[in-house]
């Protein structure tokens, strides 16, 4: 099969050098557009959790989705969020965007390297007594990070303060030879705008085990999984295909 078309479920990157090399190695075209997206949780959704923010005295952040809509619901629902209050967050470029919302402070703010492990290695003698808010979407867990939680018998709650949702794409023409897929929430909006999709010949690449998973429980053929330390990169690993099937 020859692949000329390839869609990309995610925004167009601001430096799109590897992909145009791939293009003009093999004459294809790359088009980028995000099959789902992010949106906070209404004040009614988020009170069906029956979640009282001001019952913890530590959030981990893992977004910057989800900072904006905790500092969104907190102002709607009048909650004050005390200047006492630690915040745990997954990078630095995610603890950098309280910025946003608080004045920064680095004894209250402390980040990781983007691992579960490193969160928790922050959760010093220190911070052990903190009753800890965990925010994630309402479509994802906190399995990795939850279960060193518990391994460490700190005082935790998730909540879910973010929602994925399947966007529009009636627009879309699904005439790619090739999908490059991220996040099972792709696949749920491709099922969603398009019912009659049969994968057949279409080349899908999955980048991420959870997006490679859930194609397999849903009955599809995964073509080539990534990332590994071979294949680093999107356009390394669609590059990898083309050069050994076309």
């Amino acid at each position: 099969m020859t692949v000329k078309n390839i869609l990309v479920s995610q925004n167009q990157p601001r430096v799109i050098t590897q992909y145009e090399a791939v293009g003009e190695k093999f004459g294809v075209h790359f088009e980028f557009r995000p099959l789902y997206h992010i949106e906070p949780l209404t004040s009614r959704e988020f009170r069906a959790q029956r979640i009282s923010i001001q019952d913890y005295t530590a959030i981990v952040f893992s977004s910057r989705h989800a900072i904006d809509a905790f500092f969104s619901l907190a102002e709607e629902l009048r909650v004050k969020i005390p200047e006492t209050m630690k915040y745990f967050c997954t990078t630095e470029a995610v603890a950098m965007y309280l910025q946003k919302h608080i004045v920064y402070r680095k004894r209250k703010i402390f980040y990781g390297t983007g691992t579960p492990e490193s969160v928790v290695a922050l959760v010093t003698a220190k911070h052990k007594q903190e009753k800890f808010l965990i925010t994630m979407s309402d479509s994802s867990n906190a399995d990795a990070l939850t279960r060193l939680f518990d391994a460490q018998k700190l005082t935790y709650r998730t909540g879910a303060f973010v929602k994925t949702v399947n966007s529009d794409l009636k627009d879309l023409d699904l005439s790619h030879e090739m999908l490059v897929l991220f996040n099972p929430a792709d696949l749920r909006s491709l099922q969603e705008n398009f019912p009659d999709f049969v994968q057949g010949d279409t080349v899908i690449i999955a980048y991420g085990k959870s997006i490679a998973r859930a194609l397999e429980e849903g009955g599809f053929r995964v073509d080539l999984k990534a990332p590994t330390p071979e294949i680093p990169s999107v356009a390394r690993a669609v590059e990898v295909w083309l050069e050994n099937n076309q």
